[in-house]
């Protein structure tokens, strides 16, 4: 199967899409601790679908693991484990900052190490983007995707700081510029451990295509490792917020759960943790099609987010107090996002 860098965009799309709507379920769950609902949804992100997904799609999913170099296994569940910080602390982004802003600044550092660091790391980094054209336009193509994240953040930013207090807390609730600032540059170093996960498990898919599987579904088993790895660091967390709260309870609708709408809450997080999965389904579909340039994937998987969490930002109103000065800018950081897209499909496109 010929790699399709068009089609790989659009599983981009789709894997950013779902990235940027996970966290809109959670909203609808009532009288439930963050720990809770987040702990509910990542059973089902980080456990459930993630396996259901790979033995369904791909052939002999354990008598490829089982084949696979104990290193090879243990890395992709150590960057998990890194990832899960950044994840773990994502969430606590949307509740300090809103989506739109929370996602700019955390999106817009983990494009640039989760880019980058592979190829570097591998040794290849001059070989792929500096020597060949196409490399130099994939560049380019994160230069402009980097424009759009510092564009939607400066509007963000105006956004916020022309609001009251109140304002800010009436479209997100628990705002904290500050603490949310320092939140998101610590949840997007740690978000682009996804990234080194997955090139550390190319042995893996390699090992998934010998055994059968289809180009589209090699990259499913090394998420099982991967999303196992950030299991562990959030249900860690949020067990120990648990037995420090008490909130236990709550699952069974008593303490400060009482009178939760329980199968409501249970389906809304579950659906909040398939759609979370959902993303680097896509991702790992969109990857197989980039070619050799496979890494700017990230980059695309970026700014994809962005896009569709900036349009959810003006679904929830996070945008209505702003000038329109303000939200033209947003639309401009946007419209340079959707450049990006096209420059490094078109860079992955005329790749030797």
């Amino acid at each position: 199967m010929t790699p399709n860098p068009l089609i790989g965009v659009l599983f981009h799309w789709l894997g950013g899409l779902a990235s940027a709507s996970f966290y809109v379920p959670f909203r609808g769950v009532k009288r439930w601790s963050w720990e809770i609902y987040w702990l509910t949804g990542g059973i089902f992100s980080w456990a459930f679908a993630p396996w259901f997904f790979a033995s369904i799609q791909t052939n002999d999913l354990l008598g490829v693991l089982g084949a696979a170099p104990l290193p090879t296994l243990l890395w992709p569940i150590f960057f998990g484990l890194l990832w899960g910080f950044g994840g773990l602390t994502y969430g606590l982004t949307m509740r300090y900052l809103g989506l739109s802003l929370g996602m700019a600044v955390v999106l817009g550092l983990c494009t640039v190490f989760g880019t980058l660091i592979p190829p570097i790391f591998e040794g290849d980094f001059a070989s792929k983007l500096i020597e060949p054209l196409s490399g130099r336009i994939v560049l380019l193509g994160l230069g402009i995707t980097l424009a759009g994240i510092i564009v939607v953040a400066l509007a963000g930013a105006r956004k916020d700081s022309a609001l009251s207090p109140e304002q800010k807390r009436a479209v997100v609730a628990e705002f904290d510029f500050r603490k949310g600032i320092m939140v998101a540059i610590f949840s997007g170093i740690m978000s682009a451990c996804f990234a080194f996960g997955l090139a550390a498990g190319e042995p893996i898919k390699q090992l998934s295509a010998q055994a059968g599987t289809g180009p589209l579904w090699t990259g499913l088993p090394v998420l099982c490792l991967v999303m196992f790895g950030g299991l562990v660091t959030n249900g860690l967390w949020c067990l120990w917020l648990i037995r420090r709260n008490r909130s236990a309870g709550q699952w069974l609708g008593r303490g400060e759960g009482a009178g939760a709408p329980l199968l409501a809450n249970f389906l809304l997080s579950a659906l909040a943790g398939i759609t979370w999965y959902f993303q680097f389904f896509f991702y790992t579909m969109g990857e197989s099609q980039m070619g050799r340039l496979g890494f700017s994937s990230w980059t695309l998987h970026m700014a994809s987010i962005i896009i569709f969490g900036t349009l959810w930002g003006f679904a929830f109103h996070e945008w209505k107090d702003a000038k329109p000065a303000v939200r033209n800018m947003v639309w401009a950081g946007v419209g340079l996002l959707i450049l990006a897209t096209i420059v490094i499909g078109y860079g992955n496109y005329i790749a030797p």
